[in-house]
């Protein structure tokens, strides 16, 4: 019995449907799995069940990470590429082989050849297309690749006599530098690093990625081939191969896999070298839901709300890489249609988005936020995204922007939601035409998410129990009567397992807290715009602090108490410098 009268004697498909199924099949040269997929008639650990029991061959779940590189390389990648089958483990002289299709005569042909030849016997087990295609990525582990690239590098090396300054001239073009250099940035974005960091050290080359917010050890290299690298990696973004004393920016774009990547550089002279980061910008990574984000409940309600208002200034706030200035392109995308004219004024662009008028700041020519916001008001915008408020008269040009039927969306630099009012007077905007011009002031920060497959649930120790009953207490009636505290009081806590590389964690979402224009909040500007009045203000209307929008995702398992108390307390800390700083 076939693949398809099996899906038919099940009832998951009719005959027309398969009729329709076998054309396409005929007509596209695909195997069967991959349109019934395509087609999502089934899902595919019910299809590969269902082929299990059909070929009585045993349907094998692998965790790719666990299969050692010696284990792949019994059978060569264009091999396992091309057959679809792939070594597992090995128990003497037996080898486990994982094939997506086993029927295939070929590919068992191929693999009676290649067991001759390695003088193994072997076993066959089913796997899915995804499990197939997680094993094929082991084969291109990062230090194998560079350690390829580097035997290249040395063999070319001692064909030629070179010193430095020709190593990092005409090695930067060489095809094993060029290796090194294309190997580190796919695998930065296959392992959704958010930055790359190029460090020369005294003995060795270290390459660091930032995955999660928190920076880990990639990779050793020689130290010899720091020149060629930067000057591969200068060369790609356009800048002065020989300038080592200044620092340079530059951006530059390039493909991996089948996705289009930004990198934004950044070189930094120091006493060992220079130093290299690249933020990696993922166009497809960017550009989020409000739901991946972290707003939800009332304070998705409030952004919501402002970004439907005809127009007014929504202000994202907190410290570099607190995901402000995505918030505000989920924000855009919310509002990006056909009927409206969206710019942007970025320093860099971060995320290219359709339908959305992108412009590039540029100091050092006199092309500033403050001269590029006056040219934008003559481009008949609807809505405008400043990508930071750093002066009076960019601040000043937001504000009447906002009053004259824009929607103006910019970053400030502030602690909190309350400290964003008192910077915008402290930056010469007139109180009176805050509260006409203002819509929301959101401060931020972000915390990593515990991995959904290990996390632990505890009980927590008194002094944390405690304090999350406090902060629950505290809450502004509106929303604290929505909040339900488990009995007992369980959180979660990290572990560590393979899915999340013994982080305990993966991925990351926003704590935000949002302060909404309201007739109180318009009065307390007017007559006494201090911090205590405002924070009364937020109260009554409902603001919950990041602290508690942390513990109410602590309560659901999203976080750990580790990381909220982490960022709180980051948030006090800077709180407390600038008012010393003011006073």
């Amino acid at each position: 019995m076939s693949l398809i009268e099996h899906l038919i004697e099940k009832g998951i498909i009719d005959k027309k449907q398969a009729a329709s199924l076998e054309y396409d099949i005929k007509i596209s040269g695909k195997k069967g799995e991959e349109i019934i997929l395509e087609k999502g008639l089934v899902g595919e650990d019910v299809l590969f069940g269902l082929k299990s029991e059909e070929l009585n061959i045993p349907l094998k779940k692998i965790i790719p990470e666990e299969v050692p590189l010696e284990i792949l390389e019994l059978i060569p990648q264009e091999s396992a590429k091309y057959y679809q089958m792939i070594p597992l483990s090995k128990k003497e002289k037996m080898l486990e082989v994982g094939m997506v299709y086993p029927e295939d005569l070929k590919a068992q042909e191929a693999l009676q050849f290649l067991s001759r030849q390695g003088k193994f016997n072997y076993k066959i087990v089913l796997i899915t297309l995804t499990t197939f295609n997680g094993l094929l990525k082991q084969y291109r582990t990062l230090k194998k690749e560079v350690t390829v690239a580097l035997e290249e590098l040395e063999t070319e090396l001692k064909t030629e006599t070179v010193g430095v300054p020709a190593l990092k001239e005409g090695m930067a073009e060489e095809a094993p530098i060029t290796k090194v250099v294309a190997v580190i940035l796919r695998q930065a974005v296959e392992g959704k690093a958010s930055d790359i960091h190029i460090e020369p050290g005294r003995k060795e080359l270290k390459i660091r990625f930032r995955m999660d917010g928190i920076l880990h050890v990639s990779l050793l290299l020689p130290l010899k081939i720091h020149p060629a690298v930067v000057a591969r990696i200068k060369i790609l973004s356009n800048l002065k191969i020989d300038e080592t004393r200044l620092p340079q920016d530059g951006r530059f774009s390039t493909r991996v896999g089948d996705k289009s990547i930004d990198f934004r550089v950044s070189t930094f002279p120091t006493t060992l070298g220079e130093k290299v980061v690249m933020r990696v910008l993922d166009p497809t990574e960017g550009v989020k839901n409000f739901d991946k984000l972290g707003l939800e409940k009332r304070n998705l309600t409030v952004v919501e709300k402002a970004a439907y208002k005809p127009f007014g200034l929504i202000l994202a706030t907190g410290p570099t890489g607190s995901g402000k200035t995505t918030t505000l392109y989920a924000i855009l995308n919310l509002l990006n249609e056909e009927g409206v004219n969206i710019i942007t004024l970025e320093d860099p662009v971060e995320y290219f988005v359709e339908g959305i008028s992108q412009s590039q700041v540029h100091p050092e020519i006199g092309y500033t936020f403050a001269n590029g916001l006056r040219h934008i008001l003559r481009q008949d915008p609807d809505i405008i995204m400043v990508g930071e408020i750093r002066d009076e008269e960019t601040a000043t040009l937001a504000t009447h922007a906002a009053l004259t039927g824009h929607i103006v969306l910019a970053t400030l630099h502030t602690t909190n939601a309350l400290g964003v009012i008192p910077r915008l007077i402290d930056l010469g905007v007139a109180p009176f035409l805050i509260p006409s011009s203002l819509s929301i002031a959101m401060a931020q920060r972000l915390v990593r998410t515990l991995c959904p497959d290990c996390k632990k649930k505890i009980a927590p120790d008194p002094k944390t129990r405690d304090m999350i009953l406090k902060e629950i207490d505290d809450l502004p009636p509106v929303i604290k009567k929505d909040v339900k505290i488990p009995k007992p009081l369980e959180i979660y806590e990290a572990q560590g397992c393979k899915q999340c590389k013994n982080t305990g964690y993966s991925g990351r979402v926003a704590l935000y807290e949002i302060l909404e224009m309201t007739n109180q909040l318009a009065e307390i500007i007017l007559k006494e715009p201090t911090e205590s009045k405002i924070q009364e203000e937020a109260h009554r209307q409902g603001m919950i602090t990041m602290k508690q929008d942390g513990i109410l995702k602590v309560l659901t398992g999203l976080t750990s108490m580790e990381e909220v108390l982490s960022a709180a307390e980051d948030k006090e800390s800077n709180g407390a410098i600038n008012k010393n700083v003011l006073e």
